[in-house]
Parts: structure tokens; sequence; C-alpha cells
């Protein structure tokens, strides 16, 4: 059975479709000359929908003025903001709603009913929706309601959501379920597919780091998916500078052909040892060196490959404290400053040029020593 289809502008996604490839911008909404720049040149290189993130009104001014200066299909990324909706509305193709950060804001209002207002302003638009739950950052319901169960919880937000759309007779939504981990990217898909078989999936692992490794984690799930007919859209999501975006639009690409061609790649050992999770460059990164300290973070844990530890560098607020949470160590980079964690433990907060310092000496006390 294939998915339906739905439909973002002119681009056909689910169904007999051909699977698109998506990337996000890494600059700041506002600086619009950047922002239109990077739109062009991810539209150059083959993306079939860029996104962007709008979390407040002088954002939504600069969206109007990047889409009067590109025609390329734009999506917005609603986090927190989702009463942003209606501004950002006329402005887009698509728009991305996080399940999980739904209850921020407006708390006297359901979450029933903030989900149909987002559907009727995108059927108001002729917009596309994605209903986006992300590990770092599931909704505390789904949370509480299913201890321990992290990939129950994913499935059952995502479903869920789904439902209410489907109550309400929307139905030009996909649906992503996204991880750090290949594997559970893998779990969730794949169970969230047999229970709704008809729902388009946009595939991706999240926070899948720097290169070469975030391409391995990301081909480790989609070669287990695609060829089974779960995923009609994906984004690699990768930690590289401004300049080099479009290797995000490269590496899905790449991989696409090498699935229709049948070569995949097996990586047997990936993932036994250090793992060091990262999260894509957006345009939420309050700090651009924190590309060159995710990059840092793994040239000066290497000696420790051999240990299976999770290492998370986060840039944003987003997934930043859900993910760091859950690894060994983790960076949350600020500003100005890296707050650096064991789990959920705060371990200090620190300027960039010293943090890896002190990065490793609590590494060689996880580690014990050589």
């Amino acid at each position: 059975m294939s998915t339906r289809q739905i439909k973002v502008r002119d681009l056909a996604i689910g169904a007999d479709a051909p699977i698109s490839v998506q990337s996000m911008c890494a600059t700041r909404t506002q600086d619009i000359d950047a922002t239109v720049r990077q739109v062009e040149m991810l539209n150059a290189h083959g993306a079939d929908l860029v996104r962007i993130a709008v979390d407040n009104t002088k954002d939504v001014e600069a969206l109007k003025e990047i889409r009067r200066q590109t025609r390329a299909r734009l999506v917005v990324d609603l986090q927190e903001n989702f009463p942003l909706a209606e501004a950002i509305a006329p402005y887009v193709d698509k728009i991305r709603y996080n399940p999980g950060h739904l209850h921020h804001l407006d708390k006297h209002t359901s979450i029933e009913k903030k989900v149909e207002w987002i559907a009727t302003v995108a059927r108001a638009h002729g917009l596309a929706l994605r209903v986006g739950v992300n590990s770092g950052s599931i909704a505390p319901d789904f949370l509480e309601k299913y201890p321990g169960e992290h990939t129950t919880a994913i499935v059952e937000s995502a479903a869920w959501h789904c439902e209410l759309l489907d109550n309400i007779g929307f139905t030009n939504y996909l649906v992503s379920l996204k991880d750090s981990d290949p594997a559970e990217v893998v779990l969730s898909n794949r169970r969230f597919h047999e229970r709704r078989p008809d729902v388009p999936i946009h595939l991706g692992v999240t926070e899948a780091g720097l290169l070469p490794d975030g391409i391995t984690k990301t081909r480790i799930a989609f070669e287990q998916l695609i060829p089974k007919g779960i995923g009609q859209t994906l984004r690699v999501s990768l930690t590289v500078p401004f300049e080099k975006k479009y290797e995000e639009v490269k590496a899905g690409r790449r991989i696409l052909e090498d699935i229709r061609n049948g070569k995949f790649i097996s990586v047997p050992d990936f993932g036994k040892g250090l793992n060091i999770i990262s999260c894509p460059s957006c345009s939420r990164v309050e700090n651009n060196a924190f590309v060159e300290l995710a990059e840092e973070v793994k040239r000066v844990t290497a000696y420790a490959k051999a240990h299976k530890l999770t290492i998370a560098v986060m840039g944003c607020r987003v997934n930043g404290p859900g993910e760091t949470d859950d690894a060994d160590l983790g960076l949350w980079c600020g500003p100005s400053t890296v707050v650096l964690k064991r789990k959920a433990e705060m371990l200090g907060a620190f300027k960039y040029a010293e943090v890896t310092n002190v990065l490793k000496q609590k590494l060689d006390e996880l580690i014990g020593p050589l």
C-alpha cells in the first residue's frame, strides 16, 4: 500500500512521486541578504524545499522580503511560536509544527484547539503541514503516559496528531519521527508506518553531526527504511558551515541514487564506540563558533573512540536541553558560554575557548586511565 499524496505548492510528495530532498538555512532569518543567498544556493544544488526558522515578528517581516526575492519552495519551522502561523502563511508553502512545543504558549487553550487553528490557517492558504516529532522535545503528556518507553511516546504522539488533523478533515500533511540514534529512527518509523501506512513520512536522523559520520548515521537509517517504502521526503542534517550547507542536499541525492542502484554500505561496527552527536547548523544556533567547537570536540576526544559513550554538542534551545540530558556528556552552546552537563547534571558554564579542556577532564573521569 502506498501513501496518499500531498502537495507543497507544485511539489507532490507521497504515492508515486519521487522522493524529495530538503535542507534548512543556517543563517539568521533577519539577515535577509544572507538568507536569500543561502536559499538560492540550496535551490541551485537541488533542494526541493528549503526551511527557515521564524521565532518572532521581526523574523516575520524579514520573511516577507525573503519571499519577494525568491520563488524557492519555503517551509517555515515553528517551534514554541505557533501563534505566528497566521502571519507567515501568505509567504510560505508549508509549515512545520512541533507537537512537543505546543504547550509552552497560550496554556489555557487545549492542544486539540491549537492544532485545529493551525490546520485552519494552512487550509485557508493552501499550505501543507508537517507534524514534526523529535526525540529531544517529546510532549510532556506522552512522556508521562509512556514512562521509559521512548519509541512508543514518539509514535503515539505522531499518531494522535494525525487523528486530530483527520478528524477536522485536513489531509495535506505528513509526519516526521526523528532521533539522533539511527536504530531508533528505524524502529519508530517502522512502527508508525505499520500504524498509518497512508501517511507520507519525512525521514531524518536529527543531530547526525559532522562529516563523514553524519552521513554514515543517516545512511544506516535510510537504507533500512526507503527500500520498504518508508520515507517520501528526507533531509540529511549535518553540522557544516554556511558555505557548505549544500552538502546536505548532495548527501541526500547520493544516498537515494545508491539505494536505487542497490548499492548499500554495511557498517557493522558503527555506533559501538564513542558517539558524537551535534545538531545541524541552522538559524537558531546562538553562536557561529558552535560548528568549530563541534569539530574540536571530535578531535580532542578521538582517543576515547573505543568507549561506548555519547557526547552531545547542541547549538540552540530547541533540542539542546533534551539531547544533552540523555548524553553522557553534553555541551549546550549559548551566545557567549557553553553549559557543560553530565546527563542532566549541570557541571558549569565555560567560555568557548576553555570548555574542551574541561570536557576532556570529565571524559577521563568517565573512562578511567588509558
